[in-house]
């Protein structure tokens, strides 16, 4: 019997899944991720300062590396990235499911990204989440900004620890995890509360934040599914937060305890 040609679709993307790679980049991306021991790592190209500079982290993954001449040096990235003479190709981290990820801290917290797709504020906003103990920084599989070279890069080495899962409906995820006992809160600068009134006596509940792009803000559809519109308490009348800086500090308000 012939297969649907949904299935068939549905089988292809998956197998083009399993073989996409990503090109790392950069002396300290490229050394965390070396050290990762959840990370597969297949091929990496160093200058020689630069593998005298990674020995360690090298030896500890026991890949064996592939020396170039600086003067020779072309990885396969964009030619405008500060490479340091260190290139790593890698799959895909794998963290696991939404529950897996959300379920079992106390009190965790989760920030959701609402077509954000740029992979510095999405570096710096895994940077935070780190630093903040958040469960995961959660994306969409389009309109988000992948795993990358770049977001590695501006991750500081945060993409190897920290949860980044991105999945294939915003809407459905943030139903998902109120089912989970997630209060889910979606930040707007036009909202009539602040973040602080909103978590005031609940801090101990698992908490989600909902962050949308800069300009365009968060959907309609993202504003009618999540619990409440908050927003960041400003003392200025003019300005706007980067949505990396929005991300810290509504970490930073929300934080239990």
């Amino acid at each position: 019997m012939k297969k649907p040609k949904w299935v068939v679709e549905k089988e292809q993307a998956r197998k083009a899944a399993g073989l996409e790679t990503v090109w790392l980049f950069g002396l300290h991306a490229v050394r965390d991720a070396l050290l990762n021991p959840k990370r597969e790592k297949i091929q990496l190209i160093v200058t020689r300062n630069a593998l005298a500079k990674l020995e360690d982290a090298v030896a500890t993954a026991g890949i064996e590396p592939e020396m170039v001449d600086p003067r020779n040096f072309k990885p396969p990235i964009d030619p405008g990235s500060v490479h340091q003479g260190a290139v790593l190709e890698v799959k895909p981290l794998k963290w696991g499911s939404l529950s897996e990820v959300c379920i079992g801290a106390a009190a965790p917290r989760v920030v959701l990204l609402d077509r954000v797709t740029d992979p510095h504020n999405v570096g710096a906003i895994l940077r935070s989440a780190e630093v903040l103990a958040a469960s995961a920084v959660i994306g969409t599989r389009h309109h988000s900004a992948p795993e990358t070279g770049a977001l590695a890069k501006s991750a500081s080495g945060a993409l190897e620890r920290q949860p980044y899962l991105r999945v294939r409906n915003l809407a459905d995820t943030i139903i998902e995890l109120q089912n989970m006992g997630y209060l889910v809160l979606g930040l707007d600068g036009e909202a009539d509360q602040t973040i602080e009134t909103a978590v005031a006596g609940v801090t101990d509940r698992a908490i989600a934040l909902v962050l949308g792009a800069e300009g365009p803000g968060l959907r309609e559809k993202t504003k009618d599914t999540v619990d409440q519109l908050v927003k960041i308490n400003a003392g200025g009348e003019f300005g706007s937060l980067n949505v990396s800086n929005a991300a810290a500090i509504a970490l930073y308000a929300s934080r239990a305890g």
